[in-house]
């Protein structure tokens, strides 16, 4: 198997368990939606993508590393789609 088909596969396992546990416990979304945002109205220094993972580390079942240099593939894809769909939202007022 290729690296490019390992890395693919790798990110598809991690996505089905991460939307299995978004499956079992549907508050995870919302809170996540709630830290987002919360923290992308808040001024502050730092990384806001940082920021929401480790708030969404520490209130919900969800980990994801505290360095953004150790997220993975499918955490980044997470976080960044919990920045569009509260930009979105933010549009629509």
């Amino acid at each position: 198997m290729a690296s490019s088909e390992i890395q693919k596969t790798r990110v598809i396992n991690e996505l089905r368990g991460f939307i299995k546990k978004l499956l079992q416990d549907p508050k995870i979304l919302e809170q996540s939606l709630d830290i987002t945002r919360r923290q992308l109205g808040e001024p502050g220094e730092g990384d806001v993508m940082a920021r929401i993972a480790n708030e969404i580390s520490d209130t919900t079942s969800v980990h994801i590393p505290e360095d953004p240099q150790e997220h993975s593939e499918a955490d980044r894809l997470f976080l960044e789609l919990l920045k569009e769909v509260v930009k979105e939202e933010q549009a629509l007022y």
